[in-house]
């Protein structure tokens, strides 16, 4: 049974894919949710944190707090 794409797949398919980042900011951006970049920001850079953290540089970032 070979049936023609619906729209919705037509659609999707010529969207094209996009990652993580690219959906967040599509969705901020379609529904006016621009506080939640502040808290996306600060996760960020808390997670960066954490991974050096165990490494070389968490003297350095110690001395931060």
């Amino acid at each position: 049974m070979n049936q023609d794409p619906s729209e919705f797949e037509k659609s999707a398919l010529k969207a094209g894919r996009t990652g993580l980042f690219g959906e967040l900011w599509g969705f901020m951006k379609e529904n006016k949710r621009w506080w939640l970049l502040p808290i996306l920001v600060f996760l960020l850079i808390f997670g960066t944190f954490l991974i050096l953290g165990g490494t070389g540089a968490a003297p350095f970032i110690y001395t931060l707090f």
